[in-house]
């Protein structure tokens, strides 16, 4: 779960919009949201300053989702603009700017956005109603290989698959009895987790190349090992067995829980060298991908392997502040489930309270709460969880489009 979806949700829109093969090349921060200037004043309820076209419910739902997590009750407007945003037949779109005007084929609803929505709605209770017409309407696109893909159609990614069995927790459905084509969510996963013997062995791919060929990639690596251990954004304190792959394992009993660990292994020796993910911008160097650690760090301690998390955890504890500050809600909501996985309080992360910070990003909160993630669990540590993932990267690379945007960017393949 990053702010990595926001270039998959431009390019998926840019191509419903537009009705073509092509997509035209954006080129976005690497640290921010999208920064153009919204044509119209931001609709009440709505956390965050920057144009919400491509990210309006992720990035509310991300925010709510955070809030509920530390114990803080978001305002009502927050939680009625989000659930104003539904279409009749459940599913959500980045952004409707006119929420009274019915949905139609021209929408441009997405798995992601509907998934995370149900996520954030369930953790905050009372929507029963929209939480079923949501799930219904998830189940009605899955693929024929048991996935999903960013829009309706679209060939299964791991992001997309992640997000969407996240959200089947959330709502008590069991994914792996979700299956089309006789396959589950979970062999979709594991369909997209690169073998051992091939390089990146371990890691998950966003989807298979035109070749077939799986490639190892960090988003959605992160993601997948949530979506693997059957957990959504704000996994269950303990979901992992606690048990440490020291090598790639494979073999025919090859499980779902094996394929998280494989991806977590994959991560902690991508972690090893500076502490941090990297991603580029087409033409630039490598620089820090601040949005997918956060992830990483989630996806470690949900497999229970805290230790690995120390070193980018603290990296982040010290570098993230202007990253976050610049890219807004999602980016305080990741940091505070990076926190909240592991025990961290995160009203002081690096001597930063991001959950002022989130707050006030938005309508002043129902209630705050001053206890502290630790304080609630009775401990000063262990793998508290609390998410993952837009899917980005390879859904941009996927469709030729070449940008990134922070987490929910296109991602250097690691």
């Amino acid at each position: 779960m990053n702010i990595r979806r926001s270039a998959a949700i431009l390019a998926a829109t840019a191509v419903a919009v537009l009705g073509t093969g092509s997509v035209p090349v954006t080129a976005l921060a690497d640290d921010s949201s999208p920064s153009a200037s919204p044509s119209r004043a931001l609709p009440r309820g709505l956390y965050g300053s920057a144009d919400p076209t491509y990210d309006g419910v992720w990035r509310q739902s991300l925010a709510l989702l955070a809030q509920d997590t530390v114990g803080v009750k978001p305002a009502a407007e927050a939680v009625d603009w989000l659930v104003g945003q539904q279409c009749d037949s459940g599913a959500f779109a980045p952004y409707r700017a006119d929420a009274s005007a019915k949905c139609d084929e021209k929408t441009p609803v997405d798995t992601n956005s509907t998934a995370a929505a149900v996520q954030a709605l369930a953790a905050l209770g009372g929507h029963d109603g929209e939480l079923g017409r949501a799930v219904r309407w998830l189940k009605g696109v899955q693929n024929e290989d048991g996935g999903w893909g960013y829009q309706p159609g679209g060939a299964s990614d791991a992001n997309s698959t992640s997000v969407v069995i996240g959200a089947f927790v959330a709502a008590d459905d069991e994914p792996g009895d979700q299956k089309k084509g006789g396959y589950s969510p979970y062999e979709a996963l594991r369909a997209l987790s690169v073998p051992c013997d091939e390089d990146g062995g371990g890691a998950f791919a966003f989807q298979p190349d035109k070749k077939g060929k799986l490639t190892a990639n960090a988003d959605a690596t992160a993601a997948a090992v949530l979506g693997a251990l059957g957990e959504g954004f704000v996994p269950k304190a303990g979901a992992g067995d606690a048990r440490t792959a020291a090598e790639c394992a494979g073999g025919d009993d090859f499980s779902p829980e094996d394929a998280a660990r494989n991806g977590a292994l994959y991560l902690t020796k991508a972690l090893t060298g500076d502490g941090y993910l990297k991603s580029s911008l087409a033409g630039a160097e490598d620089q820090p991908d601040h949005g997918n650690t956060a992830d990483a760090v989630v996806a470690l301690a949900a497999v229970g392997q805290k230790d690995s998390t120390a070193r980018p955890l603290a990296w982040l504890e010290k570098n993230s502040g202007p990253w976050a500050a610049g890219a807004g809600p999602a980016a305080y909501a990741q940091l505070i489930l990076a926190a909240h996985a592991t025990g961290t309080d995160p009203r002081d992360f690096g001597g930063t309270d991001l959950v002022e910070k989130l707050n006030a990003t938005g309508p002043e909160p129902t209630v705050r709460s001053t206890t502290t993630d630790a304080d609630e669990k009775g401990q000063d540590d262990g793998p508290v969880f609390g998410v993952w993932w837009v899917v980005g990267t390879c859904l941009v690379a996927g469709i030729g489009v070449g940008f990134l945007l922070s987490g929910r960017t296109k991602k250097q393949q690691l």
